[in-house]
């Protein structure tokens, strides 16, 4: 198979390296458990264990021992070869009912179809399914936000969109007849899902300012879009990296305020200059999973801008070649460098490097380690003069149709015809010259549903999909979240920002070990001893320069009991004021 090289070159004008951006230390907490920096390792471990067959990456016969299912499905037919060999129109001309009855076509919909961006919801919504997205940096076009928007209005209720905790979209509702048109149609306007699901590259986070901010440290936009052209191939496909061990994340850091959450990827690009050049340092291994959370830690690696691409390249193929393909609880990055011991992995990244080598780290690193993270909800002004960017909030990040053609609407009106997604599952309007700032303001959608002001506890809310649509989550985790909020809201007064996340079971899409309170679906007992909907609590989760991951707090709260036990860590925790006394003491 041929190679994939991409020649980046670095900013003309390096990031200023005054005081404000002299040398840092690591701003990121050590992880729960460290890999070991130097393990034996017996050298035919270090065998690759896929080779290349007919243009796709095959795990090879004599470690087919003991692998999990998922891996079987890939081993009977290579998943990508429904969007490269073109099996997803033969399968969307299929009655459903047909394609359950063969292993063969049940798997193709239920697993591999995942490669293609699309998640049957066979429990809930059954013949009906969630598409995932590429948005590298979370940045789409009011053309983009249209097309998807008639693309689910036309299943009704059935059909929404939510903006992820990857700065992406997923829409909700299609149905697989009408998924070669919709590919076709994602394809026309710069669009596409491949490769966003299951064993492949997640959507690479960017600062959400990119290119506007004025405080930013490099604009983060160029990077994100080779990443995410470079793992599908220009959207042609790319089998290289379509057979990892599991899913992998991978983040470029562009302002000092983190808000790409660098300490939960598997790579994470951090902007450090050395010897006068510009680079990044690397951290690697950070994720969440049912069983283990880990935050990043560094690589011990530097690599100039030019080798962003290269490392992507040699990191995924260390990680493809060697990593562990059984129990899936032990499949993620991280488990491989425990395994290897952490300079073991990095000597075999830098093996499939060009040059053979990487260098060590710099200490020039250009995030501010005191650094207050700042809110990008409201009106702030821009690099641009004249300019500003309007961050809007979108509670718990669920959108209809209307809401989508709105916002694409605003967004032409007031702005450049562009929107930007945030992690935290919010939307940002760039470049609205300021004259215009106040009639944008006083937009039915900003007054009334998206508030560029959401009350303090609002603005940090974040919430997976939950059991409405998804069949892993325990509880409902959007609609809940937003009344405990208003309920919690009216007993207690907030002083400041508290941020809580839901996620509706132990694999945490939502999040819940980087919030300040977190909200893990769980099987709970009522007070008659009766099982119900619960949640186990989680707090002291930490983002930016003291990032560090939270812990349970208390297990198996009734989601009915939730208010007032919120109310109280609000309380004891975090400094909120009752509110009956609040009015008192006015």
């Amino acid at each position: 198979m041929s190679s994939f090289s991409v020649r980046f070159f670095t900013p003309q004008a390096l990031p200023s390296t005054t005081s404000s951006a002299r040398p840092k230390t690591w701003v990121l907490a050590a992880p729960t458990t460290a890999p070991a920096a130097s393990v034996e390792v017996d050298t035919g471990r270090l065998e690759p264990r896929v080779e290349e067959r007919d243009g796709y990456f095959v795990l090879k016969e004599k470690f087919r021992q003991g692998i999990n299912p998922q891996e079987k499905v890939k081993i009977e037919k290579d998943p990508l070869k429904l969007f490269v060999e073109g099996g997803i129109e033969e399968l969307a001309n299929m009655p459903f009912e047909e394609i359950d009855k063969a292993k063969l076509t049940k798997d193709d919909v239920d697993v591999r179809l995942k490669w293609l961006g699309l998640f049957h919801r066979r429990k809930h919504q059954y013949g009906r399914f969630m598409m995932r997205l590429k948005l590298p940096n979370g940045v789409t076009t009011s053309a983009q936000t249209r097309y998807l928007a008639s693309v689910i209005r036309k299943y009704g209720k059935e059909g929404c969109a939510d903006v992820t905790t990857r700065q992406n979209w997923q829409i909700r509702g299609v149905v697989l007849p009408d998924v070669p048109e919709i590919l076709k149609g994602l394809d026309e306007v710069g669009l596409t899902s491949l490769q966003s699901g299951m064993d492949s590259v997640r959507n690479p986070v960017g600062n959400p300012l990119a290119g506007i901010d004025p405080e930013e440290i490099v604009d983060t936009r160029p990077y994100t879009n080779l990443l995410s052209q470079f793992i599908t191939a220009n959207s042609r496909g790319n089998p290289a990296f379509a057979n990892l061990p599991r899913k992998w994340n991978a983040c470029v850091v562009g302002s000092h305020d983190l808000y790409e959450h660098p300490h939960i990827n598997d790579l994470a690009y951090m902007p450090a200059t050395k010897d006068g050049r510009f680079g990044f340092n690397l951290l690697v291994g950070g994720f969440f999973s049912g069983k283990r959370c880990d935050e990043a830690i560094p690589l011990d690696a530097w690599i100039t801008a030019d080798d962003v691409i290269p490392l992507c390249k040699a990191m995924l193929e260390a990680f493809r070649d060697l990593g562990y393909r059984g129990n899936r609880q032990k499949t993620r990055m991280m488990w491989l460098i425990d395994e290897l011991g952490l300079e073991v992995f990095r000597s075999e990244v830098a093996k499939r490097m060009p040059q053979k080598e990487l260098e060590r780290a710099s200490p020039e690193d250009l995030v501010q380690k005191q650094w207050e993270r700042r809110d990008y909800l409201g009106v702030h002004p821009q690099k641009q003069e004249g300019f500003s960017y309007v961050g809007i909030h979108i509670p718990v990040g669920r959108v209809q149709a209307d809401d989508m053609d709105e916002l694409a609407r605003l967004a032409d009106t007031y702005g450049s015809g562009e929107l930007r997604l945030t992690v935290e599952q919010n939307i940002i309007i760039p470049n609205v010259e300021n004259s215009k700032i106040e009639a944008l303001l006083n937009e039915p959608l900003l007054k009334d549903q998206f508030l560029p002001e959401p009350s303090i506890l609002m603005k940090g809310l974040v919430a997976c999909t939950g059991n409405q649509f998804c069949g892993q989550a325990i509880i409902e985790t959007k609609a809940r979240a937003l009344k405990v909020t208003e309920e919690v809201e009216r007993l207690v007064w907030v002083t400041r920002p508290v941020r809580m996340h839901w996620t509706g079971c132990p694999n945490s899409c939502g999040q819940v070990q980087v919030a300040d309170i977190g909200f893990m679906g769980c099987m709970a007992r009522d007070e008659n001893g009766k099982p119900c909907e619960g949640a186990d609590i989680f707090l002291g989760g930490r983002i930016g320069s003291d990032s560090h991951l939270g812990q349970v707090y208390k297990k198996a709260v009734p989601c009915k009991d939730l208010v007032p036990v919120v109310a109280d860590i609000l309380v004891e925790q975090f400094g909120a004021v009752p509110r009956e006394r609040e009015e008192g003491e006015d």
